[in-house]
């Protein structure tokens, strides 16, 4: 049991770990775009270690199955979600850093 909560621990830590790292990037990186990765990536990736460290402390397999299918979504719903975002920014024309070399979509969405 103690390899358990050791490895439980592990992945509620990295969790959390992640997620910091995606609220700082929300602060730090300069457009939506970048932003949005920020939020997107590691924070996905944050919520699963969570959900599955949570898992492994629990004994009832009905919240261990709830716990998994929230997993399962986070990862399946927010990139797409991000990625749906993304495209409605571009559309709108939300402003991008100067830093920004390659505008892949511009000829995709805003065809002149």
């Amino acid at each position: 049991m103690i390899v358990l909560d050791v490895v439980s621990a592990v992945l509620l830590l990295a969790g959390s770990a992640l997620t910091v790292t995606a609220v700082v990037g929300l602060y730090r990186l300069p457009d939506v775009y970048a932003r949005m990765h920020a939020a997107a990536k590691p924070a996905t990736l944050g919520i699963t270690l969570c959900l599955l460290g949570a898992a492994l402390q629990v004994e009832d397999v009905a919240v261990v199955t709830k716990l998994l299918l929230a997993a399962a979504f986070a990862l399946l719903t927010a990139p797409v979600a991000n990625h749906l975002l993304g495209r409605a920014a571009h559309a709108t024309g939300a402003a991008q850093s100067v830093e920004t070399v390659v505008d892949e979509l511009e000829d995709e969405i805003r065809p002149d």
